[in-house]
């Protein structure tokens, strides 16, 4: 009884952790997509179409990762949404007149 009761909370924590990965690798492409291209360059970023493919990458490394978003692929792409959400997307924000 225990041990079913461990794998599930284990199989919740393995879920809350991927849909936080994919959430996070989705909107990062859906965020990027919004910005124009402009907005990287005066940032002192990398191009538009980098981070593209970058969070494109992210969200297929996501989809694979789907049970367990602690392998290397899961990493990989949280590694990859994590580096935009706090260090790309607040510069174009600032560039943008957006931010703080």
């Amino acid at each position: 009884m225990f041990t079913s009761i461990l794998w599930s909370i284990q199989g919740l924590i393995y879920l809350a952790f991927w849909v936080g990965v994919f959430g996070l690798s989705v909107f990062g492409l859906v965020d990027a997509l919004r910005n124009r291209p402009d907005a990287f360059t005066a940032a002192g970023k990398a191009s538009k179409n980098i981070w593209l493919a970058i969070l494109g990458v992210a969200v297929a490394l996501s989809i694979l990762s789907f049970p367990n978003p602690f392998q290397m692929t899961g990493i990989l792409a949280a590694v990859g949404a994590g580096v935009y959400a706090a260090d790309v997307r607040p510069a174009l924000r600032k560039v943008m007149g957006r931010g703080r």
